[in-house]
């Protein structure tokens, strides 16, 4: 089986990461991060390419989970991960949410709404600010 976790360099990504690969460690899952598109103010829509992504592994101390890393800056986040998470086969998606006030936590973000209720698997939400992956 396989986690799906959805990275953009952000703490939200992070957290979604660091959640993902203590998931992996445990299941000995293999993780497949799908990087998905973000709005970076310079160069417009994009995605993390691979490199970043190992580095913020590396970070994590993530050298002993098997990782493929997979990315899509056309799609937007919610379809994208829906789509690794079937093509995939996975047991779990994770996915990082932001801080939100008190009024803004009655809802979700469109992204992370859709992933949520359409999801083929269990989805595990983790807010930025988590300790590492142990």
């Amino acid at each position: 089986m396989s986690i799906v976790v959805a990275f953009a360099p952000s703490a939200q990504g992070r957290a979604a990461l660091n959640a993902g690969l203590a998931q992996a460690r445990r299941t000995s899952d293999h993780l497949i991060i799908a990087a998905h598109q973000y709005h970076d103010p310079d160069n417009g829509r994009m995605a993390a390419d691979e490199a970043e992504i190992r580095r913020a592994l590396d970070e994590l101390e993530g050298h002993d989970v098997d990782v493929t890393v997979i990315q899509d800056s056309e799609q937007e986040a919610g379809d994208f991960l829906l789509t690794t998470a079937e093509e995939q086969q996975a047991s779990c998606i994770v996915i990082g949410l932001r801080r939100k006030s008190p009024i803004g936590k009655l809802s979700l973000g469109a992204a992370a709404r859709r992933v949520v209720l359409g999801s083929p698997c269990p989805v595990l939400t983790v807010k930025d600010g988590l300790p590492n992956a142990s």
